[in-house]
């Protein structure tokens, strides 16, 4: 009879520790405590991965890499649901590693390669949101000069950033369970483009609360 191949122990080690990770937020999570849910020793997982910090930097890098994948669709975005649809992407990505965004701060100050690749994933959110608003004054859906659309992109990658810390805050014991992603994110991306509503045609304005009130209702 066939056996199932085991899947590899440092990919099970990795997805049970974002799992862990995520729902308990990452200095609540020991070595201990991720050993003791794969049900394997101490030595096996410092085998695949001597210390923590190796554990948060090879999540991270997954979480960069397919960041970096996904920036490249602002060049796509023609329209306002365009906008919405790739901002929203955006944000089921930080809800996958939200306990990057949860605990960013922290973990800034403990991991020197943390604080050093977040300056870049900053720069290139930054550029893709003034792609997006440079493809929008294209189509005339908005309507702004250079320093308005820097300070306006500034200013969204700065909710894109902490969205998810504004909802823990209000609600700490609700806001991050799985339940709740679907509103929140939709939030999220709405609260984004808010930030371009004085810049907006009026067309563009109804839709893009039309599109809010459609998400929100379905989460």
């Amino acid at each position: 009879m066939a056996t199932k191949k085991p899947r590899r122990t440092a990919e099970r080690i990795l997805e049970v520790t974002l799992e862990l990770f995520n729902r308990f937020g990452e200095p609540n999570v020991s070595t201990t405590l991720i050993s003791a849910e794969l049900n394997i020793s101490p030595g096996n997982l410092y085998y695949h991965y001597p210390a923590k910090d190796e554990l948060i930097n090879s999540l991270f890098d997954r979480y960069e890499r397919a960041l970096n994948d996904l920036l490249q669709a602002a060049d796509g975005v023609r329209n306002i649901e365009d906008a919405w649809l790739f901002l929203h992407m955006l944000f089921e990505l930080i809800w996958q590693y939200r306990f990057l965004y949860r605990d960013l701060n922290d973990l800034l100050s403990k991991n020197r390669r943390l604080e050093t690749h977040f300056q870049f994933v900053l720069k290139n959110k930054t550029r893709a949101v003034q792609q997006v608003l440079a493809a929008l004054a294209v189509g005339s859906t908005v309507r702004v000069d250079r320093r308005q659309a820097e300070a306006a992109a500034n200013a969204m990658v700065v909710v894109l950033t902490y969205w998810l810390s504004y909802e823990y805050v209000r609600d700490p014991r609700k806001a991050l369970e799985p339940e709740n992603a679907g509103a929140a994110l939709a939030r999220g991306a709405y609260h984004v483009l808010c930030l371009l509503m004085p810049y907006l045609d009026t067309p563009s304005q109804e839709h893009l609360h039309t599109l809010a009130g459609e998400y929100v209702d379905a989460a």
